[in-house]
Formats: structure tokens, C-alpha cells, sequence
């Protein structure tokens, strides 16, 4: 009633087989490293290219402040848009150029 397997006892049958599975397992691993490889070198060459990068860049003028800190800001061109007023910083230029204060606007206040 008791069913046995049927041993192999044919030991260089079975080393064989054993050598052939470890170098095919080595291979697959090798493969991988080098698809790893691959892939790392070309995501860094991306680098993230308008991800990081600004949109916008100064200096502007704010013509605006609106209610829950909106901020609308002229480029030298003319162009007008609205940012967030945390986003700005604010723009000293040449200290030796600089002859007068306008005015000092605090977003907070608004």
C-alpha cells in the first residue's frame, strides 16, 4: 500500500544535473544584474528633465497682491500671471545700484 518514490542512486547523473541547474541559475543572475545595470544607467541619464527645473525665472514685478496670498507678478517682456506668494522671494539685485525703496509690502497683511 505504501507507494516509494524511485531513488536515483546514480551519483554522476545526479552531480551533473545539479552543476547544469547552478549554471543556469548563474546565468539568470548575471542577466539580471546586467538588465539592472542597463536600467540604472539610463534613468540616470534623464536626470529629470522638467521636473526639477523652474518655469519661471526673474526678476518680476508685482503688480498685485490678491487675497489668500495670490501674488500677480509682470516679466520684463509684459507678461502677467499669478503665483503663489510663498514661491516668491524677493529680489535684491546690485547692492551698489540699488538708490531707493518703494515701498515694502508684506503678504501677510493682505
Amino acid at each position: 500500500m505504501w507507494a516509494l518514490k524511485k531513488l536515483n542512486l546514480d551519483w554522476s547523473a545526479t552531480s551533473n544535473k545539479r552543476m547544469s541547474d547552478l549554471n543556469v541559475l548563474d546565468e539568470f543572475r548575471l542577466r539580471a544584474y546586467e538588465s539592472s545595470a542597463l536600467y540604472k544607467e539610463k534613468m540616470k541619464l534623464r536626470l529629470f528633465p522638467g521636473k526639477l527645473k523652474s518655469k519661471w525665472t526673474g526678476p518680476f514685478l508685482v503688480t498685485q497682491v490678491l487675497p489668500h496670498g495670490v501674488v500677480e507678478l509682470e516679466s520684463s517682456e509684459g507678461t502677467r500671471f499669478k503665483v503663489n506668494g510663498q514661491r516668491i522671494m524677493v529680489y535684491l539685485g546690485n547692492t551698489e545700484s540699488v538708490q531707493e525703496v518703494v515701498e515694502n509690502y508684506y503678504l501677510d497683511e493682505v
